[in-house]
């Protein structure tokens, strides 16, 4: 059953348009995300989901009710939808329990120690009932700001870069934690985010979106093994675009040697064309003919990340565990190891 559908939803301010024709469907119990960076416009489909902005075009459908349209608008108040701000938002003069239960007032009181119990166990913040907001950590507040969004039971919960004020590491494992919560509560949510890392841990699919409109719609493992742009290829994962020629249905001619796979049906023979290299796809191989020089060098903890040049100008990325590893300006063999080809038509 569909939970959410966004259809061809455009939105401007006076006559800057911000968005084209977005257009996604979020099923029960689904995670989503809107992926991409700062101005591209996913908070400002989130706000429009939420009824705090009112689209030019396009239609908003929750549970199979329309939110907006033709002489249609649903106040904010009355769309059954929980939020998650970046900025937290809770209130510093009520203690855990009482943010949690702010939003379910109108329930008997009994109902409503019992929904914060329930939430405050499911966060692991039971310890925390009677504490403060200002007596919490980042982390912990942003615990305590999905609980009090979940206490109603939304039929939508949405997460507008919740985790961006956070370090790294805790970001990851908050990520974690709240698609587990998600999960066990059985809402259907989108969380924005520029952070692919992010992304990849709590959603089930994921909106690539640039410059106000959609890139793609998809899995995270679709979406880095077969963009379907160079956008998407480029934002998703670390890559390099090698340059190549068409020489037959499934052959591209690189100065690494013959790329062999099948290849797109727009592929034209003799054509220029750019070929996806991820990390993984470059392979050192000392007695190789191959050559690439390395010019720079980045620690990654379980190896190093070498940016290399091939005798052709091209960049390419290589990643290799193991101990101190190469140095800069040394000279490697190299061979790519490609299974499927992404090709891209130059411009």
């Amino acid at each position: 059953m569909k939970r959410l559908e966004v259809k061809k939803l455009d939105f401007a301010y006076g006559r800057n348009q911000i968005l084209f024709e977005v257009d996604f469907t979020l099923e029960e119990s689904q995670i989503g995300c809107l992926l991409g960076p700062s101005g591209c416009g996913k908070t400002t489909v989130l706000r429009a989901i939420a009824g705090f902005e009112n689209p030019t075009k396009g239609e908003i459908v929750l549970n199979g009710n329309k939110l907006n349209g033709s002489n249609i608008f649903v106040e904010p108040e009355k769309r059954q939808i929980g939020m998650v701000f970046q900025d937290i938002a809770l209130f510093p003069h009520l203690s855990v329990d009482d943010n949690i239960q702010f939003g379910i007032r109108s329930l008997p009181q009994t109902q409503r120690n019992r929904r914060s119990n329930e939430l405050l166990e499911l966060v692991d913040m039971s310890q925390f009932k009677k504490t403060y907001p200002h007596q919490l950590s980042g982390g912990q507040q942003q615990r305590i700001a999905l609980a009090r969004a979940m206490a109603p039971k939304p039929s939508l919960l949405l997460m507008d870069e919740p985790l961006s004020s956070l370090d790294e590491e805790l970001r990851e494992q908050l990520a974690r934690e709240i698609r587990l919560i998600l999960q066990q509560e059985k809402i259907s949510a989108i969380l924005v985010t520029h952070d692919q890392n992010e992304a990849f841990a709590v959603g089930d699919h994921i909106c690539v979106m640039h410059q106000g409109r959609v890139q793609q719609n998809d899995s995270a493992y679709n979406l880095y093994h077969r963009p379907l742009n160079r956008f998407v290829a480029e934002f998703i994962g670390e890559s390099a675009l090698l340059p190549g020629i068409v020489t037959s249905a499934d052959t591209i001619a690189t100065d690494l040697g013959e790329i062999t796979g099948n290849l797109p049906e727009s592929c034209k023979h003799q054509e220029n064309v750019d070929v996806l290299i991820r990390p993984e796809n470059v392979i050192i191989e000392d007695e190789n003919e191959n050559k690439a020089v390395i010019t720079e060098r980045y620690f990654r903890g379980s190896g190093y990340l070498y940016t290399l040049k091939t005798s052709g100008g091209a960049e390419l990325l290589c990643l290799l565990p193991g101990s101190e590893g190469l140095q800069i300006d040394q000279s490697i063999g190299i061979r790519l190891q490609i299974e499927r080809p992404v090709v891209f038509s130059r411009p």
